[in-house]
């Protein structure tokens, strides 16, 4: 199946940009709102009009890096949590099947001492008999 390339018109900085790509339209205009909540808030920092465009425009990207940076971190120490996780999961798992095993062990225990139990009172029984 080939991959359909969606376009896509927002509003960015008050510009109706078109976004062209292969995820979806949602995600597209997802990526737009983000872009322009971005520029809307750090527009609002005070003196941040009477900088020049291009000192504007490194502004919004060095935060624009600022929040990608922060998530990615996020997302590495999450999946950390996740392989410590999983770790612990195998460990329990072990664990379990260890004490499955032991149980198991014990019950042929308890069985064949059964038995025993049995056959010794068969044997108290007979011997009561000859007396």
């Amino acid at each position: 199946m080939m991959a359909v390339k969606n376009n896509i018109d927002v509003i960015i900085g008050g510009k109706v940009l078109t976004l062209s790509g292969y995820e979806s339209e949602a995600y597209l205009q997802q990526i737009g709102s983000y872009i322009n909540h971005k520029i809307s808030e750090i527009t609002k920092t005070e003196g941040f009009n009477h900088l020049s465009f291009d000192i504007q425009n490194m502004y919004i990207q060095l935060n624009i890096a600022d929040d990608y940076f922060k998530a990615k971190k996020q997302a590495e120490f999450l999946e950390g949590e996740i392989a410590l996780k999983d770790k612990e999961m195998y460990n329990f798992k072990h664990d379990l099947i260890n004490e499955k095993l032991k149980a198991e062990e014990a019950e042929k225990k308890i069985d064949a001492l059964k038995k025993e139990i049995n056959e010794l009172q068969k044997t108290i029984v007979k011997l009561e008999a000859k007396q």
